[in-house]
C-alpha cells in the first residue's frame, strides 16, 4: 500500500491504438477519483504503464521503459510504478518475480483496480467516459476485445482471452457523445472487427452496427481497421458501396499469400480464396483502398514460399501494406516449429518486400496528381502547410496529404484538394476548398 499521497499521474502508452483506447478509459477514471493527469512521467507521483506484449521487440520496449520508471522512482522523481497491459497479463508472475520495485502488476482493463490502488480513499470508482488522447477530430473506438481465431504465430488469445463483443447500443453511445464533443472521424477497433456480434447474436452483425452508427448525425467518416480475411462478411461492402460517410478503405492483414504458409499459419484461407475475396471486394466497392500487413520469416516459409509472396505484392498492387518480422513467441501453436530462419534473413526480406511496395505505392500516387480528393486537416505547419489524411489513409500509419490553402485552416476542416505533386509515401497539393467547418468551430 502506498503510504504517500498520490495526487499526479503519468500514463506512458506502448503498442496498438486498443492499448490507447485502454489508456484513455484509464485516465478518465483516474480523474474521476480526483487524480490529476500529467504528461511527462518524471516528477509524477505515480507512473502507470501500458504495456504491448504481441512480440520480441514489443516485449522488449515495455521491459526498458519499466526499467526507466523504477530508476526515476529510486531516485526520488516518482512515488510509484504502476506496470499494466499485455504484458503484465501474459508474464505477471515472472515480472513480479524479478521487479520487487513496482508497486503493483495487474493485466488488461484492470482500470478500477488501478485507481483503488493509486485513491484507496475512493471505495467506488466507475468505468465510465474516458480522456481522449488523440487529436479532438478523430477517435478509436473499440467494438470488441479479444480474439477466437487459432493463428499459430499471435500471442494475443493468451493476452486478451476470448472475443467478447461489446452491445450495439453501448458503440452507439460512446460514438454519439465523441461526435457531439467535436470528433468528425470514427475508427472502429479490435483483435478482428468482422467477427462483431457472433458471441451476442450468433452471427456477425459487423454491417448492422456500421449502418446504425453512420446514421449518427455530425458523424463525417467511419472507418473499420482489422479486418480477418477467412468468412469476411460481404455485407460490409454493400455499406462501404452505398453509404458517403462510410471510408472506402479496408484494412485486411493477409500475412501470407502461399496456401502451404497460410495452413500452418492457420489461417483458415487459401491463396485462392484469398485472391478471390480482393477480386470481390475492389468488384463491389470500386475505388476502395486495400491495405494489408505480411509476416516474413514465419518457421514454414522457404525461399520459394517467399519468391511467391513478392509476386503476390506485384500482382494484387495493393494501396497500402506493412511487413512484419516473424517473432518466435512462447505458448503460440508455432512454437514447436522453432525459430529457423536467421534475423539477418528475415530483415533481408522485409526490405525486399516493402521496397516492392514502395515502387507500386509511387506509382499510385503518382497516377493522382491532378485529380481533387476529399481530405481532413490533421496538423497545422509552421511553415504555413497543413498536413491532411484523404478518405484512403488512417492515421499514422498510411500515407499523408500536404497542402497549402489561400486561407486558415483549422484542424478538424474538411477540405478538397487538387493533387500536385507526389512520393513513395506522401502527397501535396493546394486546397480547392474548405468543405465542412473546423471541430472548433462546430464544438
Amino acid at each position: 500500500m502506498i503510504r504517500v499521497p498520490i495526487r499526479t499521474v503519468s500514463i506512458v502508452t506502448l503498442g496498438c491504438s486498443k492499448n490507447a483506447v485502454d489508456s484513455e478509459v484509464l485516465a478518465g477514471t483516474l480523474a474521476r477519483t480526483g487524480l490529476e493527469l500529467v504528461s511527462e512521467p518524471e516528477g509524477a507521483d505515480a507512473i502507470v504503464i501500458n504495456t504491448c506484449g504481441f512480440i520480441a521487440a514489443a516485449k522488449e520496449e515495455s521491459i526498458n521503459t519499466i526499467l526507466e520508471a523504477i530508476e526515476l522512482k529510486a531516485a526520488g522523481r516518482t512515488r510509484a510504478v504502476v506496470v499494466a497491459g499485455c504484458l503484465a497479463e501474459r508474464y505477471g508472475n515472472e515480472l513480479r518475480k524479478e521487479l520487487p520495485e513496482v508497486d503493483l502488476i495487474v493485466g488488461t482493463e484492470q482500470f478500477s483496480t488501478i485507481a483503488r490502488f493509486l485513491s484507496p480513499d475512493h471505495k467506488y470508482t466507475l468505468v465510465g467516459e474516458r480522456v481522449q488522447s488523440t487529436p479532438p477530430h478523430y477517435a478509436y473506438v473499440k467494438i470488441s476485445e479479444g480474439c477466437d481465431h487459432p493463428c499459430s504465430f499471435c500471442a494475443i488469445p493468451l493476452m486478451r482471452g476470448r472475443h467478447r463483443s461489446r452491445p450495439e447500443p453501448e458503440i452507439e453511445h460512446e460514438v454519439r457523445r465523441l461526435v457531439s464533443n467535436g470528433v468528425r472521424e470514427i475508427i472502429l477497433i479490435g483483435q478482428d472487427t468482422t467477427y462483431y456480434g457472433y458471441d451476442l447474436y450468433r452471427k456477425r452483425t459487423i454491417a448492422d452496427l456500421l449502418r446504425r452508427l453512420l446514421d449518427i448525425e455530425g458523424l463525417q467518416w467511419l472507418r473499420m481497421l482489422y479486418a480477418y480475411p477467412s468468412h469476411f462478411p460481404l455485407e460490409v461492402l454493400d455499406v462501404m458501396r452505398e453509404r458517403s460517410k462510410m471510408c472506402k478503405y479496408l484494412d485486411l492483414p493477409l500475412q501470407h499469400c502461399s496456401t502451404d504458409v497460410l495452413r500452418s499459419m492457420r489461417r483458415g484461407i487459401t491463396r485462392r480464396a484469398t485472391e478471390e475475396l480482393i477480386a470481390t471486394i475492389r468488384e463491389r466497392v470500386p475505388g476502395i483502398a486495400l491495405r494489408t500487413t505480411f509476416i516474413v520469416g514465419y518457421p514454414a516459409e522457404t525461399e520459394r514460399h517467399f519468391d511467391e509472396l513478392c509476386r503476390f505484392v506485384e500482382e494484387q498492387r495493393f494501396d497500402r501494406l506493412g511487413v512484419f518480422t516473424y517473432s518466435h513467441e512462447e505458448g503460440t501453436y508455432a512454437e514447436i516449429l522453432g525459430d529457423p530462419i536467421p534475423e539477418e534473413v528475415k530483415i533481408e526480406r522485409q526490405q525486399t518486400l516493402m521496397e516492392i511496395q514502395r515502387g507500386i505505392s509511387y506509382q499510385r500516387n503518382r497516377a493522382l496528381i491532378g485529380t481533387a480528393l476529399r481530405a481532413i486537416v490533421d496538423e497545422a505547419l509552421p511553415n504555413g502547410e497543413y498536413r491532411c489524411r484523404t478518405e484512403a489513409d488512417a492515421p499514422e500509419v498510411d500515407c499523408e496529404l500536404y497542402v497549402t490553402a489561400p486561407q486558415t485552416l483549422t484542424v478538424g476542416d474538411f477540405i478538397t484538394a487538387e493533387i500536385t505533386d507526389a512520393a513513395e509515401y506522401d502527397l501535396f497539393g493546394t486546397v480547392q476548398c474548405a468543405v465542412l467547418p473546423s471541430v472548433a468551430a462546430a464544438s
